[in-house]
This record gives structure tokens, sequence and C-alpha cells, in this order.
């Protein structure tokens, strides 16, 4: 069993400037506030871990079971409010924390030298990188997101075989900073090989930093387009090309709208999607409701009366003000599967 290595709790004394004090210049005043969230932020870490390896234990025990398992540890996380999002977020800290410890990188009671941030960005740097950070903090010096940052994107920038061979020469020799290609690499990582390619050799014509910053934006576009499309469900409907449908977009330097398209079309399926089930439990709520009640409840009948604008076939929703008062109309028809057909477009 893990013993707890809590921080001292009574050594939280944080120093706070006085917002009222007119000899404090304003840089002095953020550089104060600064330290005093850093220090908020270390203990603050500690807590994460720690509430990650609890997490990760209730998960793991409820992995055991048979019928039902996993309901415990959702229905813990209800009972404290804590969503599965955040809950996986804590897990994978606690992870990340007992791969650098366990793996004897970093000294247990170095930990506190990191702000969250910078652990976090730490546990998802290159080895190599977590080596030197880890080192720099056993020596007892104090850990930065910003740091961390830094040595990772000098590491990416002049290593990453994404990269052509002229652009790491130029960020080894210091021609270009590692902060503008780092985010180059990291785009590049998220596309097919044959778009690498493409855009390698593109980056040997042109190692520039205007061109590279072209290159990682439209790379950022495309990757964004490919999430995107793969979650639309109104594309299962046609037989598309998307590779080439992002070529033309590509071609017309659209590829900027494309992506927003798609992140529109992705967002406004999502809305659908839990319209249509809140609008499912509502009207059984409401029918149960109505059985519920009778001659004796005049008001909740008035009450559940109003709900039909909402529960029914055809939903009326008011916009608000800021619409001029507008009201929207929506049917919901529910269809077979093979009912449905292509839309035309005119």
């Amino acid at each position: 069993m893990k013993s707890l290595d809590i921080p001292d709790l009574s050594a939280l004394q944080i120093e706070l400037p006085d917002p009222e004090q007119d000899d404090l210049s304003s840089i002095e005043f953020l550089a104060q506030l600064e330290k005093a969230w850093e220090v908020c932020d270390r203990f603050d870490l500690q807590t994460e871990i720690w509430r990650g390896r609890i997490l990760r234990i209730v998960r793991d025990r409820e992995r055991r079971g048979g019928e039902g398992r996993g309901a415990g540890f959702l229905q813990w996380l209800r009972e404290r409010e804590i969503s599965k999002t955040r809950a996986y977020g804590l897990i994978q800290l606690a992870d990340s924390a007992d791969d650098l410890v366990g793996e004897g990188i970093l000294e247990q009671k170095r930990v506190n030298q990191f702000s969250k941030r910078a652990f976090i960005e730490t546990a998802q740097s290159p080895p190599e990188v977590q080596q030197m950070i880890s080192e720099a903090a056993n020596d007892g010096k104090e850990i930065t997101r910003k740091q961390v940052r830094r040595l990772s994107d000098e590491f990416i920038a002049s290593t990453s075989s994404l990269l052509p061979d002229e652009i790491r020469e130029r960020t080894q020799n210091n021609l270009l900073p590692p902060k503008i290609v780092a985010p180059l690499v990291r785009e590049l990582s998220k596309l097919p090989d044959t778009q690498q390619q493409d855009f390698r050799q593109a980056l040997r014509d042109d190692p520039q930093i205007e061109f590279i910053k072209d290159v990682t934006s439209t790379a950022r576009w495309i990757s964004k387009s490919l999430e995107a499309s793969n979650s639309v469900r109104a594309f299962q409907s046609f037989d598309l090309n998307l590779e080439k449908a992002m070529q033309e977009a590509q071609r017309l330097d659209a590829m900027g709208l494309l992506a927003d398209a798609l992140g529109q079309a992705q967002t406004l399926e999502s809305s659908v999607f839990k319209l249509h089930s809140a609008w499912r439990r509502l009207g059984g709520l409401q029918e149960r409701l109505w059985i519920e009640s009778g001659s004796s409840t005049p008001y909740l009948r008035d009450l559940l009366e109003a709900l039909q604008n909402l529960t029914g076939a055809n939903m009326r929703v008011s916009l608000g003000e800021l619409s001029g008062g507008k009201r929207l109309r929506l049917q919901i028809v529910e269809e077979a599967a093979d009912q449905l057909a292509p839309p035309t477009i005119p």
C-alpha cells in the first residue's frame, strides 16, 4: 500500500499585495500575484495526483465485477459531481506521476518543484525532455510550463523525422526559431503519410519562416477537417472523396472555411442528438405526471399543458428578446433507417 506523501499545508503562508497600495507598480503587483499563484498551483498538483490515484482504484475495483460493472464508478463520480472527462484526466495525471517517479526519473519529493501545468506538459513531452526536466527538478530547481515548452520545442524542432533535413539543419544552426518549427511538427503528425510527404517536399523548396507558418495553418485546418468529417453522419449517405474535396479547397485557399464548416456540422449534429434525447425524456416525464395528476391539481395540469409546446412532434421554442422575440418551430419526424434518402441540393 502506498503511503501518502502529503505536502505540509501549514506551510501555505502566502503574502499577497495590497490592491490599494499606490506606490506599488503594476509590474510589481502582477509579479507578486504570479508568485502566489504558483505556490497554490504546486499544492494543487499534489491534490490532483492523489485524486487521480483514488479514482483509478475505484475504476479498477469496478472492472473486476461482472454484470453491471462500471456502474459503481459512474455512481461514485455522480455523487461527487465529477465529469467522466475530468475523472479520466485526473487518472492520466496520476499515471504520468507514477511513470516519472516509478521509473526513477524524478524523485518523489521533487514533484513539488513543478506547477501543475508544467508537470502535465512534462508528462506529454518526449522521454529525452522528461529526463532533462526531471534532472533539473531533482537538483532543486523550480519548473515552469514555459521552461518545459521551450525545451520540448527545441528538441522536437531539431530532431523530428517529419521535417525535411533543410528545416532541421536551419533550426540546429539557430536560423529558425524552435517555437515556430515545433507547432509545424505537431500538426504534421496528425496527417496521413501522403500529405506529410507533400508538405515535406514543399518545405524543402521554401524553408522560410512565413512559409512554415502557412504550412502549419494549412496542416491544422486539414487535421481539423479530417477529424470532423469522420464524425459527420450526414456524409454517410453520400459517396464522397474527402481527400480530393480538401485538395480543391486548399487550391482555392479556403481550407479555413472548410474546417469551420465541418466543425459547425459536427456541432449541429451533436446538438440534434442531445435535443432528440431530451425531447423523448421530457415527453415520457410529462406523460407520467399527467397520469398521476387529476382534477384536484388544476395548476399542475396547466403547467403540463404548457410543456406540450416542447413534447409534441411540432416544437415551438422562443429565441428570446435578442432575436426580436422570434419563435423557432421544429418538426421532429422519426424515420426508420431504410426510409432515409439523400437530400437534393437545388
